[in-house]
């Protein structure tokens, strides 16, 4: 018996079949239509229903690629299951290059929704309606902000079972216990019995081809870990070692200058370190900045120029530090492994092929 076909926003997609739904969202004050591009790729066979997700931040850019190059992952012509890919929630952002909705809402603030409410309550009911009421699991994927560098990392709520197991078959070299936020697309998660892991790497507005390739791993890792895609049909390995912070703290600006930083992202560092030195323009005052806590950088400000109480290092603490740092080190011998990549330029989708 045929599987039944997907439907969503008044679309249906039979078994075995991909297709592009644009899901309205509103008007622009020109009268232009805005729509969410969403693909929906419904395999032959029943399964779970994965969405991978990005750009709920409008500048945060790299999940965009991630979720290209699975899209042309040839193995997708074997999916059990569906798979829903939406590159960009937050369209009014993307457009503009900001993280924020036209009225400066942050749209990952605003689930659930509402029908009623501000543009990013609209946005999210949507969503939530439209989407999220559909899936089964969730990738959300991000980036650091502006001029902040986020070492590849997953954060999620470790004492959901669920969220646990697919923070750790994706692979990213450190998972961080997040608690949940309210409004998050996590906190929707939940409270409809979800699971939703979110990516974190690289920076606003910029491509991070280790990022990205990241990514790309870790997405097709939770498809097999959820036996969507056949093990036999993918070159990734099975196991890619993570360990999880259990807590972690960022290192503040305690004066306005120019930052000189001392360490790099992924090093370990230990409780009293140098990190970075900030001066005025003149050489006269210097100040360093040190770290509070023994552990790894995992967040980075790249921007020399600081305030008084700006954000500068990301530091997760680790009960095993020292195997902390070899996984670190592992991540990134894997990075520069050649054909590393899992997608098959050459083998595209094709819904004919058998």
């Amino acid at each position: 018996m045929a599987r039944a076909p997907f439907r969503i926003a008044g679309e249906e997609i039979p078994a075995g079949t991909r297709k592009t739904v644009e899901v309205p969202v509103a008007k622009l004050y020109t009268h232009t239509p805005l729509h969410i591009p969403v693909e929906v790729v419904h395999g032959r066979r029943s399964g779970p229903v994965l969405l991978v997700c990005a750009a709920i931040h409008g500048d945060e850019i790299n999940g965009v690629e991630v979720i290209r190059r699975v899209l042309r992952y040839g193995a997708l012509r074997h999916l059990r299951g569906t798979l829903i890919a939406v590159p960009i929630v937050n369209v009014f952002g993307f457009v503009q290059k900001t993280r924020y909705l036209p009225d400066r809402r942050d749209l990952n603030r605003c689930f659930p929704g509402s029908e009623t409410g501000s543009l990013g309550g609209r946005i999210a009911y949507l969503f939530r309606t439209e989407i999220m009421q559909k899936v089964t699991h969730v990738i959300d994927l991000h980036t650091g902000a502006i001029h902040r560098f986020n070492l590849p990392q997953i954060r999620a709520e470790l004492d959901n079972q669920a969220s646990l197991e697919l923070a750790e078959a994706f692979g990213a070299p450190v998972i961080l216990n997040s608690g949940l936020r309210e409004g998050s697309l996590r906190e929707l998660g939940d409270s409809l019995g979800v699971p939703v892991i979110t990516f974190e790497g690289g920076e606003a507005l910029r491509f991070d081809d280790v990022v990205i390739s990241s990514g790309v791993h870790g997405v097709v890792r939770v498809m097999r870990k959820l036996q969507m895609l056949p093990r036999k049909a993918s070159r990734i390995k099975v196991t890619n070692r993570s360990e999880t912070a259990r807590n972690s703290v960022w290192v503040r600006a305690e004066i306005d200058g120019i930052m000189r930083p001392s360490v790099r992202l992924g090093q370990r560092v230990r409780k009293g370190q140098k990190l970075a030195i900030i001066a005025d323009p003149f050489g006269a005052t210097e100040s360093p900045v040190k770290s509070t806590v023994t552990g790894i950088v995992i967040g980075m400000n790249n921007l020399p120029l600081v305030n008084e109480g700006d954000a500068i290092y990301h530091i997760a603490r680790f009960d095993e530090l020292d195997e902390a740092e070899k996984t670190l080190d592992d991540f990134r011998s894997s990075m520069d492994t050649e054909n590393n990549d899992p997608v098959q330029p050459d083998q595209p989708w094709d819904e004919n092929r058998d």
